[in-house]
């Protein structure tokens, strides 16, 4: 399976002169996770999620140019995905932008993790891992719910997670992401000077109850999971309390580790 049978073509863009607020209100309006920058149809380079956060001002003179960074892995269409997962691993990314060629760099796609993953089930390929068990990383950075906004931005900002779970008495309660703080309007105070006095608690803009895994949940069942539902990590955890009409949500939980898209992937190919 190639890049091409997978990966979402005509991507929304912005172009290099778009305002810094124009492409805050595009990720908060379609939920995307990346945006490329565009002259005509060349790519120029990527906003993410994390860019978006470094906007303190509720106006800004900054241009997508300012924001962009230069995409660390490009593909073409005719790339194997198995192979574009592995580049995608190794940079650390979770998506890259498909160029027509490497010569004309004309936009003609986006793929992301999400998008392998799709393709990877649907091909039906075993993974080499098997449980969540064997994958999950077992030190999990999280907050309080009674955390400010302005704390967790910071923890996001310093540990480069775009997602942390969220504890109440030391249970699992929720999950909060770059997302959340975007569309709440709370990511721009993260660099004012007096953003603790502004800042909100966590339980006001987290989700709850979170969708969550266990020790020997399946890895392709976990996969599932996680583009069903459109996120980007899975909580693992011992003594759920299972929302009744939604099984795999959690009212609280025993947390003991977590799972990200990137670790799934990387059950499949390495």
């Amino acid at each position: 399976m190639n890049v091409e049978e997978v990966m979402t073509s005509n991507p929304v863009t912005v172009s290099m002169d778009a305002a810094a607020t124009r492409v805050r209100s595009i990720f908060r309006e379609e939920g995307f996770r990346c945006i490329p920058v565009v002259s005509g149809h060349r790519l120029e380079g990527l906003i993410t999620r994390g860019d978006i956060l470094n906007i303190s001002a509720t106006k800004s003179n900054i241009e997508a140019r300012g924001l962009m960074e230069q995409a660390k892995v490009v593909l073409t269409p005719e790339s194997d995905i198995l192979e574009a997962a592995s580049k995608l691993i190794f940079s650390e990314e979770i998506q890259a932008p498909v160029v027509e060629n490497s010569e004309n760099f004309k936009l003609v796609g986006i793929l992301s993790v999400v998008d392998i993953l799709r393709g990877i089930l649907e091909e039906g390929l075993v993974p080499h891992k098997k449980t969540l068990g064997d994958i999950m990383t077992k030190n999990v950075v999280n907050c309080d719910f009674q955390d400010m906004v302005s704390k967790v931005w910071n923890q996001m900002d310093q540990s480069g997670y775009s997602g942390l779970p969220v504890l109440k008495k030391g249970k699992l309660i929720g999950i909060i992401t770059r997302k959340d703080l975007i569309n709440s309007g709370q990511a721009r105070i993260g660099k004012e000077s007096d953003h603790s006095k502004r800042s909100i608690a966590v339980e006001k803009i987290m989700k709850t109850p979170p969708v969550v895994g266990t020790l020997d949940m399946p890895v392709n069942e976990a996969a599932g999971l996680l583009i069903q539902n459109d996120i980007g990590r899975l909580p693992v955890v011992e003594k759920p309390m299972y929302v009744k009409k939604e099984p795999n949500r959690s009212k609280e939980a025993d947390l003991i580790g977590i799972v990200a898209r990137e670790d799934v992937l990387r059950s499949y190919v390495t």
